[in-house]
């Protein structure tokens, strides 16, 4: 879906803030294209390993690997980019809200941001508060987590809410994946009919969602005929009453 979104994606510099280890701009054709770490995150035991050489020499020969900054405080100047790529970045934030404003002001008008995210209304966001309330209790053992520990699922109306909050305007969103969380292969095929009549019948309860939003920069001027009204009714001198007195009055 991500290769799909960002080959429509037109313009000059692209950057995907996040997980390195999903190329989200491989079938992008801007010519400045950039992946940023988050210097300041807490590595957790569960999570993916840091890129390494061998990891980054995998990606798009063109992509460049040099950015590391805090995403609630991006080093841009004001609308600059053409698109912003956040593979569960917003979950992993310092400030998600933050990092979200940070993406509108970087982007260009028009520019589009795209955004992957953990639904918490699906079974994987039900196995996750399993697996954390477990943790509490101390039966971690048997509910081990196996999404990352640290950050907070964020909903998807949650979401499409902050980003019309600050001027986008949601083009487009899908869920995916309403299979189970399963530790094996064979227990994953068998319930693969759920992602066939997933999408028909419940499509908001899928493990992962994804929304793209444009940025409107809204403005009014006068223009066309409204504007030559303005004018002449300006122009139109004012009236005055007359004193003198007429014959006959």
């Amino acid at each position: 879906m991500l290769d799909r979104a960002v080959a429509d994606a037109f313009g000059y510099h692209a950057v995907q803030l996040g997980l390195p280890e999903i190329d989200g701009l491989r079938a992008n054709r801007m010519p400045h294209r950039w992946v940023a770490s988050e210097s300041t995150i807490i590595p957790d035991p569960i999570e993916m390993p840091p890129p390494t050489d061998e990891l980054i020499s995998t990606l798009s020969p063109d992509l460049r690997v040099a950015l590391h900054c805090d995403f609630d405080a991006l080093p841009f100047p004001n609308q600059s980019l053409d698109l912003v790529v956040l593979p569960h970045s917003l979950e992993l934030a310092r400030d998600p809200h933050l990092t979200l404003a940070e993406v509108e002001r970087v982007l260009v008008p028009e520019g589009r941001v795209m955004i992957v995210g953990f639904n918490p209304a699906s079974l994987w966001g039900l196995r996750q508060r399993m697996g954390r309330g477990g943790q509490r209790l101390g039966i971690g053992a048997r509910t081990a987590l196996y999404l990352p520990r640290a950050g907070e699922f964020l909903g998807y109306r949650r979401v499409r809410d902050w980003l019309r909050l600050l001027s986008f305007e949601v083009e487009g969103g899908r869920f995916g994946c309403w299979r189970p969380p399963c530790e094996t292969e064979r227990w994953l095929e068998r319930m693969a009919w759920m992602d066939r009549v997933g999408e028909r019948w419940w499509p908001v309860l899928g493990a992962v969602y994804f929304l793209v939003a444009v940025k409107r920069v809204r403005g009014m001027r006068l223009v066309g005929l409204v504007r030559e009204q303005a004018r002449r009714t300006s122009a139109a001198p004012a009236a005055v009453a007359n004193r003198r007195r007429v014959a006959g009055d």
